[in-house]
């Protein structure tokens, strides 16, 4: 299959508890020494990124999910347009105009096909 998804082989949930094994490390070493409160403090806006990271990985995921959807919405209508013209159907292009349409490529048509 030409567009097939490839699966995320990061495991979010596994990354969420290994940072909150690490805050919660950083956090007891910190309480016993204190002394060392500036690296402490470094650690701790490192693994910040790590939660807003895991945030954005999850929904580019999405969004990436909806592009391929659509690309392939638009990819049957492109067929489905060269059968009709094969077919020798009065309108082939409506499927392509059609899905154009669904996802706000063109604007809103009143009636049904023409």
């Amino acid at each position: 299959m030409p567009n097939a998804p490839h699966l995320n082989s990061v495991d979010l949930q596994e990354v969420r508890t290994r940072n909150r094994i690490a805050r919660e490390t950083v956090a007891a070493l910190s309480a016993r020494m204190p002394r060392l409160s500036r690296l402490w403090l470094i650690l701790s806006v490192a693994l910040d990124d790590t939660s807003r990271l895991a945030i954005e990985v999850k929904t580019l995921g999405a969004r990436l999910t909806k592009v391929r959807r659509d690309w392939a919405n638009l990819a049957a209508a492109a067929r489905a347009t060269l059968t009709a013209h094969i077919d020798d159907e009065p309108d082939p292009l409506w499927y392509l105009r059609d899905e154009l349409r669904a996802q706000g490529h063109l604007p809103p048509q009143e009636w049904g096909r023409s």
